[in-house]
């Protein structure tokens, strides 16, 4: 059996080893699993994706990607749809698919689980064509993405806090509409701080914006922030960790397999923390079941 580990090595806040240790623990752990290893470097935001592409069409058995959200999206986008299951070894800022999926923080044991975990079909979300496999979101919360995605930004949980007070007290709400083919949900007409697309229910960090989402129910959870006071944000701050965030007068909550949002104007979005720009009305939809990944037995 053959593995491949793409390992990204500027994720997260900072690493306690060297690439040659990390390489080393790959080898060794996922060796004593039966595995022949690769291991590849990424340099750019295109190389998760295209080193995952080139282990499929070779036949890999299992790829693992050791990095945050990021480096999961371009490794799960190129298995998406393949039998070929998905390892993650958390190593970003967040780490929120992982947390959900419940796999362990510490190296070692992430490789452990990797080599010798059960596997568990997950859906992906796709937004404007793009695949996300835990949180995509519009309006702030794209924002925030794009100045943490910019060189030298300081991640963790610090950064994320740091970029937000950064953006929000000059960020300018908008006005989305969203609605429902179907008639799955009741429609959205309302100006929104953001929007939060989840798959997952958590951003990372413990970070729950979508309680109650599940990764294997074929749907979304939608929730649209209206416009808040700073006072506003706080007092929702201790339910967005302890998991109670519920729907009120300035959080809405929907859940659906598809939606259509639109604007007056082109709409900046992220998925999994990479921000893009789409035009002024996006398609939101679901990919049941297309991801395999490694879970524990």
């Amino acid at each position: 059996m053959h593995a491949t580990v793409i390992i990204n090595p500027i994720a997260g806040p900072g690493r306690s080893r060297t690439l040659d240790a990390c390489a080393a623990l790959a080898r060794t752990t996922l060796g004593r699993a039966g595995f022949d290893v690769s291991v590849c470097i990424t340099t750019g935001p295109k190389d998760a994706q295209r080193f995952a592409t080139t282990a499929v069409t070779a036949g890999h058995e299992l790829v693992v990607a050791w990095g945050g959200d990021g480096t999961v999206n371009g490794v799960g986008a190129a298995l998406a749809g393949t039998k070929v299951p998905l390892a993650i070894i958390p190593g970003g800022s967040g780490n929120g698919l992982a947390r959900d999926l419940g796999v362990p923080l510490d190296a070692p044991s992430a490789f452990e689980l990797a080599g010798r975990g059960t596997t568990r079909l997950i859906d992906a979300g796709e937004l404007d064509g793009a695949l996300f496999f835990n949180v995509a979101g519009i309006g702030l919360d794209a924002s925030i993405a794009d100045r943490m995605a910019s060189p030298g930004a300081r991640r963790g949980l610090l950064g994320y806090v740091f970029a937000t007070l950064s953006e929000l007290p000059a960020y300018r709400p908008r006005d989305y509409t969203i609605v429902f083919p179907g008639g799955e949900a009741a429609p959205i007409s309302s100006p929104a701080l953001f929007v939060a697309l989840a798959n997952s229910r958590q951003y990372g960090n413990g970070a729950q914006i979508a309680p109650h989402a599940l990764l294997d129910d074929g749907k979304l959870d939608i929730v649209v922030v209206r416009p808040l006071s700073l006072v506003g944000v706080a007092s929702r701050i201790p339910a967005f960790f302890n998991g109670t965030l519920k729907a009120d007068d300035k959080v809405l909550m929907r859940t659906a397999a598809e939606a259509e949002i639109s604007s007056a104007q082109d709409i900046w979005f992220h998925v999994d923390g990479e921000p893009r720009r789409g035009a002024s009305n996006v398609v939101l939809r679901t990919r049941p079941r297309i991801l395999t990944v490694r879970v524990k037995s």
